[in-house]
């Protein structure tokens, strides 16, 4: 029996979570996978009426959960970046999620390019440091210093930030921190993954020849580990990263990249496999409690309309289920979802005529057909 903690959060993320779980029981009547499912309240609703985000009571019964299937947050009537950095940004810090896994697939035929080849890019994209710390702030040229803390589970960090204007301008910042046994831990399952998988090199993704001082140190440590493990490494600007996704993806196996050009490419990469509905993401602690979600946002346009498309969600079920421990489980989900998408069995956004609670029920009828 595993014990998962449901957060369905906010806009769409509660009917994909909701088409997730059902498909999660389809897959524990024909097999040995079987769970119980805490459900909490952790989005918009409860901080617009208690002032709560992430609390610590959440915090000390999530740690307690084998896995947490998380939806989406965000709501229009909350200030950008309030809920995100609350929510989401808190949950992959204090549970030390130092690894977002996004695979990037050619889900044909809803890849958009117009050269077919397959593709199956592996992205490892570090989760905790880089520009994403929330060490930043505001000062004016009248005012003198600014203040910095940073708190993660590998240390905690306080800055002053001493300034000096010629004028009374406001200024704003955000620092990119990395750290030694950040990078070295991000670079040491970034070379065990690409091993398990395969492939003979990992590709580092970063502008090193503009941020030089962070993404310098990164090299460094990856060299060492390259050498460490016998494997190719590569080097791509993140710019050129871009360019070279769209020319030549089949050209790519394991990619490491930093927070923020992580976050950036891997939604390009949705692109590439048909839409931000086919992405599932994996934010793994190897051992501690990981979070799987689909890496589309709340969508509130569409939301309660029975619109979005589930599978992001459903992928994102099939790398919880291989994290903890069922992978034949977890590829059943992927070869119902190929199935679908064969058979026209897809929401509007890939040119089908379902809606949401459909293409989970085409989903679990064929797992459901896989009974012996």
């Amino acid at each position: 029996m595993k014990h998962l903690a449901i957060v369905p959060g906010d806009g769409i993320g509660k009917e994909v979570i909701d088409v997730g779980l059902k498909v999660l029981d389809a897959v524990s009547e024909v097999s040995s996978f079987d769970y119980d499912g805490e459900l909490f309240d952790i989005g918009s609703d409860r901080y617009l009426t208690t002032g709560e985000l992430l609390t610590q009571e959440d915090i000390d019964s999530l740690r307690k959960k084998d896995a947490i299937y998380f939806g989406a947050i965000g709501d229009p009537r909350v200030k950008p970046g309030i809920l995100e950095q609350g929510v989401l940004l808190k949950m992959r810090a204090v549970f030390d999620q130092y690894i977002n896994l996004r695979p990037v697939t050619s889900w044909f035929p809803f890849v958009p390019l117009k050269r077919e080849v397959p593709f199956d890019i592996h992205f490892l994209r570090e989760n905790t440091e880089d520009f994403y710390m929330g060490a930043g702030g505001t000062f004016n040229g009248s005012k003198k210093d600014a203040h910095v803390k940073v708190k993660r589970e590998m240390y905690e960090l306080e800055m002053e930030l001493r300034t000096k204007s010629s004028n009374n301008d406001d200024f704003a910042f955000e620092i990119g921190l990395l750290s030694r046994k950040g990078i070295t831990r991000f670079a040491e399952y970034a070379f065990n993954y690409a091993k398990a998988k395969g492939h003979k090199k990992v590709t580092l993704v970063d502008k090193a020849n503009v941020c030089t001082h962070i993404y310098g140190m990164q090299r460094e440590i990856f060299e060492a580990k390259a050498k460490e493990h016998g494997m190719g490494l590569d080097y791509m600007f993140v710019d050129a990263m871009a360019m070279a996704m769209i020319v030549r993806p089949e050209t790519f196996g394991t990619v490491a990249v930093p927070n923020l050009f992580g976050d950036i490419l891997t939604d390009l990469g949705s692109q590439l496999q048909g839409g931000l509905g086919m992405g599932g993401s994996g934010n793994i602690n190897p051992k501690g409690v990981s979070m799987f979600e689909p890496i589309h946002g709340s969508a509130p346009d569409i939301a309660g309309q029975k619109k979005a498309n589930p599978v992001a969600a459903i992928l994102a079920g099939e790398m919880m289920l291989k994290n903890i421990g069922y992978p034949k489980e977890g590829e059943m989900l992927r070869k119902a979802v190929r199935y679908c998408l064969d058979n026209q069995l897809t929401t509007a956004d890939l040119g089908g005529k379902l809606n949401t609670d459909a293409v989970g029920e085409a989903v679990c009828k064929f797992i459901l057909g896989q009974k012996k």
